[in-house]
């Protein structure tokens, strides 16, 4: 933002400089031309009122290095095809010669081309100061007049003039330009620290309350548009904190209150006379029982406030796959750190890798990562599951297996679990058939590249 603003800034103040040469450059040259054309109407006036003896005295005296005057029976300007200005030189001339129409008057403006002396009479001393006050840069105008007398003669007054040096040292021209260019990027990193400080702190809070950190609310500092939406991010947060502690305390009291009538209706069936009733009646409460535990399982794994520290990703897969007395393969990767929460990270991928046990028989567990997160892979062996079930799966209490058996179809919520505990850690869990047999279980979490980097310095 701050080389866009110079850019602009220069651009526009070289756009300004560009116009301002052209009119002053305009300016000098009409005033060194109209200043000729004052000085030729002023010896028009003393050749017509003088006596004839004297012309040659007021042609030597009105004679200078800028304007030569000479008088002669033909005009030195023989052509009537002039420049643009020409209207204006003679119009200039004929108002100081009192608005005489009638006095021919011929008028010669033109580009001079070539290299040649910037004023026709000058020494050549001169001419080299001039040259170098130029800056080695001469663009030549030649003025030529041929003016009618009463006489029946012809004054020609002829003059050049140059395009005015700049006078711009280099030198100078950089230290104003540095010390321009200086004060324009303290004024804007100044200005631009208050918007940029205020929205990488807004940054870094949402980052952390996406991943179930605890965070405080942020300072209303900055322009009135930033105020507004930091205070719009704080009652968003606010209201997101308040709304998953309200939703997780609602399903923790319904699993809890579940409980009693449970235990009222467990002991009603023991007064079932029929065996086969009773045994039905009591299995059925069993497994409402254990849907129940499951249900406040899956309220704890919500509100669980955990606070996330940095773990190598190798040393945490080897002491859960410890924990769960080697009932995976756990294969070698890179050494990568990652920031979670243990316990809450140790029972989603517990979940993940039982799934995987349960219908697939086995299951490999391996790591990877990019630039931002580290991938946990496991994989089974299994018959896979349908495309369209790929994310019904993670629904809670759905089960691909349609029986009611505890022992093979369990409650449908290892999954749902897994992804709500890995989502609040900022991750995710995704699902693939592999294309040689089985499912592939994709575990994202975020990693922690500060530590990596200072491990390899």
């Amino acid at each position: 933002m701050i080389l866009l603003i110079v850019a602009v800034l220069v651009l526009a103040q070289a756009v300004s400089l560009w116009i301002l040469i052209g009119e002053r450059n305009l300016a000098v040259r009409a005033a060194l031309g109209f200043e000729a054309v004052g000085r030729a109407a002023n010896i028009v006036r003393l050749l017509e009122e003088a006596p004839e003896d004297l012309h040659p005295a007021i042609l030597r005296a009105a004679d200078s290095p800028l304007v030569r005057f000479s008088m002669s029976p033909v005009p030195s300007v023989d052509h009537t095809a002039h420049d643009d200005d020409r209207g204006l030189v003679e119009a200039r001339l004929r108002s100081l010669l009192d608005g005489d129409t009638s006095r021919e008057i011929r008028v010669e403006l033109h580009d001079v081309e070539g290299r040649i002396l910037p004023l026709p009479n000058l020494s050549r001393d001169m001419a080299e100061i001039h040259r170098r006050m130029m800056q080695g840069e001469l663009s030549t105008i030649e003025l030529n007049l041929s003016i009618a007398l009463k006489t029946g003669r012809w004054l020609n007054v002829g003059t050049r003039f140059s395009r005015p040096a700049l006078q711009w040292p280099l030198v100078s021209l950089l230290s104003f330009g540095t010390t321009a260019g200086l004060l324009l990027i303290a004024v804007s990193w100044f200005l631009l620290t208050r918007l940029i400080g205020p929205l990488h702190r807004l940054s870094v809070v949402a980052d952390s309350f996406g991943r179930g950190e605890e965070t405080s609310p942020l300072p209303v500092t900055g322009p009135r548009e930033l105020c507004e939406l930091t205070e719009a991010f704080n009652r968003m947060q606010d209201r997101l904190s308040r709304l998953i502690a309200d939703r997780t305390r609602v399903l923790g009291a319904l699993g809890h209150d579940l409980r009693s009538p449970l235990t009222a209706m467990r002991v009603r069936v023991e007064l079932v006379e029929d065996e086969e009733t009773r045994e039905t009646l009591t299995a059925d409460i069993e497994e409402m029982q254990e849907m129940v535990d499951a249900t406040l399982a899956f309220a704890r794994g919500i509100s669980e406030t955990e606070q996330p520290v940095t773990m190598e990703v190798s040393e945490f897969l080897l002491q859960l796959r410890k924990d769960m007395l080697d009932a995976f393969e756990l294969d070698g990767g890179e050494e990568i750190h990652f920031r979670v929460r243990p316990r809450g990270l140790r029972r989603a991928l517990r979940n993940v890798i039982e799934n995987a046990l349960r219908y697939g028989g086995s299951a490999r567990v391996s790591w990877s990562a990019d630039t931002t997160s580290v991938l946990i892979h496991v994989e089974d062996d299994g018959p896979g599951i349908p495309e369209s079930a790929m994310e019904e799966v993670f629904e809670p209490f759905f089960r691909m297996e349609k029986s009611r058996s505890r022992d093979t179809g369990g409650h449908g919520l290892g999954l749902s679990i897994a992804r709500t505990i890995l989502r609040g850690q900022g991750g995710d869990v995704t699902l693939t058939n592999r294309e040689s047999g089985g499912l592939s279980a994709r575990i994202s979490v975020p990693r922690d590249p500060e530590n990596d980097e200072r491990r390899k310095s």
